[in-house]
């Protein structure tokens, strides 16, 4: 079980490469921006707190994970950020992680196909916690953005 784990987090981590890999070559499509910047499918705030974002977003700010990802990060709060550039940062973050959700959904699919449920389960757990969570949160945060957008950028609609 032990070797389950230790391969679910490597090829979890794997994915996050992967997800950025790919996002960057999604950004010099025409469409990404129409089609990725204001994706959303987990919108209401009442599923977001039974799920536990709440708790995945106190996991990043307080422990290692506020390290891997600073272009996410308001370093000061007295200077003045551009929110437009925070958003976009969030957006990049947030497809490279549903990337890497989708990326390692291809091996829990391979473990059931050959019948290793436990470690389809173990694997999906892990990528649920290390993809999706942060993926939500980012689309959470970009909700977030855009209430303040119209008061700090009031040309831009989102």
């Amino acid at each position: 079980m032990l070797k389950y784990i230790a391969f679910s987090f490597s090829i979890t981590i794997i994915s996050w490469i992967v997800g950025m890999l790919i996002d960057y070559f999604l950004r010099k499509t025409n469409g990404y921006n129409k089609h990725f910047s204001n994706f959303n499918f987990l919108t209401s705030k009442k599923i977001n707190t039974i799920i536990g974002i709440g708790f995945i977003k106190w996991t990043v700010k307080n422990t290692f994970f506020k390290f891997f990802n600073p272009n996410l990060k308001v370093k000061n709060e007295s200077k003045k950020v551009d929110l437009l550039v925070l958003r976009d940062e969030m957006t990049k973050s947030e497809i490279g992680h549903l990337v890497g959700f989708l990326f390692v959904s291809i091996f829990v699919l391979l473990k059931i196909y050959t019948q290793n449920y436990l470690f389809a389960v173990i694997m999906m757990m892990t990528n649920i916690v290390l993809n999706l969570y942060p993926s939500l949160l980012q689309q959470l945060n970009k909700r977030r953005i855009d209430k303040a957008l119209p008061i700090f950028h009031p040309n831009t609609k989102k």
